[in-house]
């Protein structure tokens, strides 16, 4: 099935309609300070297509705090950095616990299940930040994001940052198990105010899906990792980019994706495109949950999915 321009624009327009019709936005993340005062009815969608014009609708101009969205491109520099040594500090499996849990991490010694759970997001900032000071480290991961999007107007929030460093207790309680057994080269104030300032990154939904692009692949696509990267970090993001409810975004859209308590989601049709969502009210896994609906209706009107028969078929017209 090919799509043109316009009727992706018609799916895009549609999707924001019946958003914004909801009456049930979910619940905004009220135990960040700065995050609790978000309207959730606000939603945006935005579609990146390697070397085509990315299509937006709704609050599309909006920023928003990314939030765990950026364990994507932390990932991307820890795997640069350090290759497959990482995958000794942190593992690759779903954890089908809460994103906060500290479970899994008392049962498996210290080694966290995945790197976008929480403990697993500390383990992969810690690794981006040896030998490095958090500037330096921060200055790469927005130098990152930047070249990914193509766009400079991309900055953390500092009111974000400080609020989660205010009420982060369980951050703060997972970095300590992590130094406990030895997974933890930096003090857990210095890997977890990188790794606050990190989740401050404030982008627009048409910001975040061209940022997405690196992991589409293609000749038109940024070229910041390598083919065989892109497939890892997206078979990540399938299986756990939502957290205990990977499986249930799996099901439901069938896309690699990645969630944040911000309400942003980003996820990948890959050899296609990338696409983002926001809309900062949340259901009971802490993943959007208009957003997670909007995927859904997304999915099935292209006909976009990594396990269908038509997923072969991701061509886009003009």
């Amino acid at each position: 099935m090919t799509l043109t321009t316009a009727r992706l624009q018609a799916i895009l327009s549609e999707i924001t309609d019946l958003a914004r019709a909801s009456d049930s936005p979910g619940k905004v993340a009220d135990y960040i300070p700065e995050l609790a005062c978000i309207d959730p009815r606000q939603f945006a969608i935005a579609l990146a297509r390697p070397g085509k014009p990315t299509l937006v609708a709704g609050d599309a101009a909006v920023p928003f705090s990314i939030q765990s969205v950026s364990k994507v491109f932390m990932l991307a520099l820890a795997l640069g950095k350090m290759g497959d040594r990482l995958w000794a500090r942190v593992g690759r499996e779903p954890s089908g616990q809460a994103f906060y849990s500290m479970l899994h991490l008392e049962l498996e010694k210290g080694r966290p299940r995945n790197p976008f759970i929480n403990a697993g997001a500390i383990v992969t900032t810690d690794a981006v930040l040896q030998g490095a000071s958090p500037s330096e480290a921060l200055g790469a991961l927005l130098r990152f994001v930047r070249a990914a999007a193509n766009d400079d107007d991309i900055h953390m929030n500092e009111r974000v940052a400080q609020s989660e460093i205010a009420t982060g207790h369980r951050n703060f309680a997972l970095a300590h198990y992590l130094l406990s057994h030895g997974n933890l080269a930096n003090t857990p104030d210095l890997t977890l105010g990188t790794y606050f300032h990190q989740c401050a990154v404030e982008m627009t939904a048409a910001q975040l899906a061209n940022a997405g692009l690196f992991l589409v692949g293609g000749s038109d696509a940024p070229r910041l990792v390598s083919p065989q990267r892109i497939r890892r970090i997206n078979a990540l993001m399938m299986t756990c980019g939502h957290y205990d409810g990977s499986g249930d975004y799996a099901y439901r859209v069938g896309l690699p994706g990645k969630s944040g308590v911000g309400g942003g989601i980003l996820s990948i049709v890959p050899g296609v495109a990338s696409v983002a969502v926001w809309s900062p009210g949340l259901n009971h896994y802490g993943n959007s949950k208009l957003g997670t609906e909007a995927m859904e209706r997304f999915a099935r009107l292209t006909g976009w999915s990594v396990f269908g028969p038509t997923a072969a078929s991701g061509q886009t017209g003009g």
